[in-house]
């Protein structure tokens, strides 16, 4: 036990102004003294030291104040002793109320702070995350495939669709280990557009009390749609499309902003908004003139909502391949994705970047802007490595780059 004011009085005087050295007190430094308990062994227990937990007329005694002494180790030996357990780890659960009912109803609960997490368990939450409407599986090294995933429904996008598709590439955008994806859809068709019958509603019934109102709030809803389709392009993974049967609607929509398009021999693709009254809102318009060489082609199709077909959608430009059926699709579309995921993460999505850059001004600016992406990435380590990989006559992919 510590001390008292009787065997130390030049600790507990009121009148001292500096500690006592270990020749004025010598009893708390003495060779015989017990040490306190290290934070790595473990606390005693109320069967290991009844004078500590020892209960009175009132229920269990308060642990001792400042000015009340600590049990000694003859007093308690159990947690001094060298065969006493260590406390749990990080890793081991905390007791539950059951466990501790000691603590009261007003005991606020123990947490782990998030800062514990671990960098694999942060970077792992984001593609294995549950969708209703999507499925998403890894497909070989640093390959995710994306499916749409209504197929009783042929893939149509109701309201859980439109805000899981942000969620989910927003989620593969943080994912440092990903670096392609694929995306098709399940079933016989890629996907038959809108769920007009789920989706109607959100238009038709608009809030607000006034015109004004429910413009504005028709507005926010239809730019939270539009984002369910820019977030490909802001993910900085190259998106593959792999398009098989129908390709109608707002799936013309989601196409248009993959970075690169495949189809099978039975894909069909149709704008079909103006059939159902309305102009295409979500990206068509805005993306399909600069994919398609032919604005009178585009035109053409938003006009009439005619049906494309695939020999004419590759020879436009809106696909780059077409492969007999969905089988060779797929896997063609996934040797591509791990051919870009072998290369330089850096030099990849550093490419993609500035693909939309340049797209979206004009030539000068786009120079000034990759110069100044280049002052930075073109220090990365992965340059020598690529180099030195093609002096030893390797490929890509037998360089080990580091997750981006």
């Amino acid at each position: 036990m510590g001390p008292s004011a009787s065997q130390c009085p030049q600790l507990f005087s009121s009148g001292s102004q500096s500690l006592p050295s270990a020749s004025q007190c010598p009893q708390p430094f003495s060779s015989g003294s017990q040490p306190l308990p290290r934070v790595s062994q473990s606390l005693p227990s109320a069967s290991q030291c009844p004078q500590l937990f020892s209960s009175g007329s009132h229920g269990s005694q308060p642990f001792p104040s400042a000015s009340q002494s600590l049990p000694s180790a003859s007093q308690c030996p159990q947690p001094f002793s060298s065969g006493s357990q260590p406390l749990p780890s990080v890793s081991q659960s905390l007791p539950g109320g059951s466990q501790c009912p000691g603590d009261g109803p007003g005991t606020a609960a123990l947490r782990v702070p998030a800062r514990l997490m671990s960098a694999e368990a942060a970077e792992r939450r984001g593609p294995e995350r549950s969708f209703e409407t999507l499925r998403v599986t890894p497909e070989r090294d640093h390959v995710l495939h994306v499916e749409l995933h209504r197929p009783e429904k042929r893939n149509a996008m109701n309201a859980a669709f439109w805000r899981e598709m942000v969620e989910c590439f927003q989620d593969i955008g943080r994912d440092s280990s990903c670096r392609a994806v694929v995306i098709s859809g399940a079933g016989k068709v890629f996907t038959a557009g809108i769920d007009l019958m789920e989706m109607g509603k959100e238009f038709m019934m608009a809030e607000g009390e006034d015109v004004a109102r429910k413009a504005w709030n028709l507005r926010r809803k239809i730019r939270e749609f539009q984002e369910t389709f820019s977030v490909l392009e802001k993910c900085p993974k190259p998106v593959i499309a792999a398009v098989h049967g129908a390709c109608v609607g707002a799936g013309v929509d989601l196409i248009s902003a993959c970075d690169i398009r495949y189809c099978a021999q039975d894909a069909w693709f149709q704008v079909k908004e103006v059939d159902i009254g309305l102009a295409a809102d979500v990206g068509t318009l805005q993306r399909l003139p600069k994919i398609v060489g032919s604005l009178s082609l585009v035109n053409e199709l938003a006009f009439t909502a005619r049906k494309m077909m695939a020999p004419e959608a590759q020879s436009c430009g809106l696909v780059s391949r077409v492969f007999p059926d969905k089988a060779t699709l797929l896997r063609g579309a996934l040797e591509v994705a791990a051919a870009i995921a072998a290369r330089s993460p850096v030099a990849v999505q550093g490419t993609k970047i500035n693909l939309l850059y340049s797209r979206d001004h004009p030539v000068p600016d786009s120079l000034r802007y990759v110069a100044t992406w280049n002052m930075s990435m073109l220090q990365t380590e992965d340059i020598l490595k690529s180099v030195q990989a093609a002096m030893e006559k390797k490929g890509p992919e037998d360089v080990p780059f580091s997750k981006l």
